[in-house]
């Protein structure tokens, strides 16, 4: 899966940041639990991310820096989103046919 600038700036600090990191693998099993279609938890995890990304910039360096060069135009977190509901998600159960 390729990660915009945005999404491996934030990806790369979680990695680096553990405390961080379980934060965010509890957000992502709160978020698939749920419910719902998968696009739509991805949609709302997309706009959480990209929150804490303007907020994240407010006080760290490789945030700030990638925000005054290039501006504060809000930039999809889509990707990012839906590969930590895959990798970080529990897995669900599929239902058994009968045949």
């Amino acid at each position: 899966m390729s990660l915009n600038r945005y999404e491996q700036i934030l990806m790369n600090y979680l990695e680096c940041h553990s405390e961080e990191k379980r934060f965010w693998e509890a957000k992502v099993t709160e978020i698939s639990r749920s419910g719902g279609r998968l696009e739509s938890r991805a949609l709302e995890l997309n706009g959480i991310l990209w929150e804490y990304f303007e907020e994240r910039a407010r006080f760290e360096s490789p945030f700030r820096e990638v925000l005054i060069h290039e501006g504060d135009p809000k930039t999809s977190m889509l990707n990012l989103s839906e590969y930590l509901l895959r990798m970080w998600a529990p897995p669900t159960q599929k239902k058994r046919s009968l045949c």
